[in-house]
């Protein structure tokens, strides 16, 4: 159940990144998807090794980071998708 409550978290996440930085993006909501839960995990990552969070249990700086790491890999994906 943990995998699951994740994409569902990371899902959340990349919509709002994907709100935040809106644009044209190849992949659609497949992909929006795919980089939030992505996102979530690197962000999620990052922040326990900073002392943001720990890596159970969703509150809000956990979607913080979360938002913060499907914004980055949005980011670096705009940059490679446009070379």
């Amino acid at each position: 159940m943990g995998i699951i409550s994740w994409i569902i978290f990371g899902l959340i996440a990349g919509v709002l990144a994907k709100w935040i930085m809106p644009g044209r993006d190849g992949g659609g909501f497949i992909l929006t998807t795919l980089l939030g839960v992505a996102g979530a995990f690197v962000g999620g990552w990052v922040g326990v090794r900073l002392g943001f969070g720990s890596i159970t249990g969703f509150n809000f700086g956990s979607l913080v980071t979360a938002v913060i790491g499907a914004l980055f890999l949005l980011f670096v994906y705009r940059l490679i998708s446009r070379s």
